[in-house]
């Protein structure tokens, strides 16, 4: 049986990360990919924005997390080369009842200690948005885009120059607690090791499940819920991202630029009982619908399906939303074990925050 300090199961951005974070620490890091590639997954079908930290109460891992991790980013972004833009986002009240709401959000940001954060009049928002149609906004400075595949070969690439290794095609059967540490059956053999990081996005609650002797009341409730995006032709109408008010499941169908400079729209809230990557049709009338409140002039332009992603969320229809769920070894009971579940938005943004999460955990 082959013998290895650390696996890290799941090469998502969150698992590179996470390796990558590991191996400059001295550890020797295996990281484990189901698929024929990395980043295949749930971390190649998101909006590739860089988040502020505004949305979530201030004890939250992902308010905490968002806003480390996005003071990691920008400056790994810089030294890996990988491409991103600052472009700043802009959170819309389309009547005067949404104000109440936006001034709550900024009391949030500010609570969160966002920097860059401010409110803005009808007057304002449009002298940066001409097109815009709203009766007040929240300006975010340090919200951004990035691309997220070169971001995830920049990851790999340091985590292999440190020297953690890349096996694809490995699928992990089960998970064996044993004295001299943790048995893992894969489709390639098994490995014994000591520590074990289960970042495997969609799939962690499964991994959980095929640890002998876990209780099932340890395994995270989780539930889908399917995004679509559609692309808009023609030139993009702002510069900034424009949001509308946080929705229940999501952030609401918002517009998100790439780095070439087009627009697109999304993503919408179908909850799923299965992972379904292929883009829902006809969605054109009702993206247009949401869209309208805040730019009407969607009505004169075309949308096209691009992509779905699918989150991994911890609450279903009509509950609260709720926290990621970050579990060490105190909470399964397992020596050496980390799992990372309902990493959606703004996982993306926490990565590297996360990946310092799981080694400090791990070094304890």
């Amino acid at each position: 049986m082959e013998r290895i300090d650390t696996l890290v199961v799941g090469a998502g951005v969150i698992g590179l990360a996470c390796a990558r974070a590991l191996a400059s620490r001295g550890r020797e890091v295996l990281l484990l990919e189901q698929e024929p590639a990395i980043g295949t997954g749930i971390s190649s079908r998101n909006s590739e924005v860089i988040h502020a930290g505004l949305y979530y109460p201030s004890d939250w891992h992902k308010t905490r997390l968002c806003i480390r991790g996005r003071t990691l980013l920008y400056p790994f972004l810089d030294q890996a080369g990988v491409p991103y833009r600052r472009c700043g986002k802009l959170v819309v009240a389309t009547n005067d009842t949404q104000l109440a709401q936006l001034q709550q959000l900024a009391t949030q940001a500010d609570a969160n200690g966002v920097e860059g954060v401010s409110l803005l009049s009808e007057a304002q928002a449009r002298a940066l948005e001409p097109e815009l149609r709203c009766r007040g906004a929240l300006l975010s400075r340090e919200s951004g885009i990035l691309d997220s595949h070169q971001l995830m070969l920049a990851l790999l690439g340091d985590a292999q120059h440190q020297g953690a290794m890349l096996a694809l095609h490995c699928q992990v059967e089960s998970i064996r607690p044993a004295t001299a540490g943790l048995v893992v059956t894969t489709n390639q053999g098994q490995l014994l090791c000591q520590r074990l990081v289960l970042a495997a996005g969609l799939a962690t609650p499964s991994l959980l499940r095929r640890i002998e002797g876990l209780s099932n009341q340890a395994v995270p409730r989780q539930t889908l819920a399917k995004g679509n995006y559609y692309k808009l032709s023609g030139d993009a109408p702002f510069s900034h991202l424009i949001y509308p008010l946080p929705e229940p499941g999501g952030l609401g169908v918002h517009l998100t630029l790439d780095l070439a400079g087009d627009a697109r729209f999304g993503p919408d809230v179908q909850w799923c009982d299965t992972a379904n990557f292929e883009v829902t049709p006809g969605l054109e009338a009702r993206f247009k619908q949401a869209i309208g409140h805040y730019w009407p002039q969607v009505e004169e332009r075309t949308l096209t399906p691009d992509y779905a992603g699918v989150r991994p969320k911890l609450s279903g229809p009509g509950e609260p939303g709720v926290d990621f769920a970050l579990l060490g070894p105190g909470e399964l009971g397992i020596r050496g074990v980390v799992a990372l579940a309902g990493i959606e938005s703004p996982g993306l943004t926490a990565s590297l925050a996360l990946a310092e999460w799981v080694a400090a955990r791990l070094e304890r």
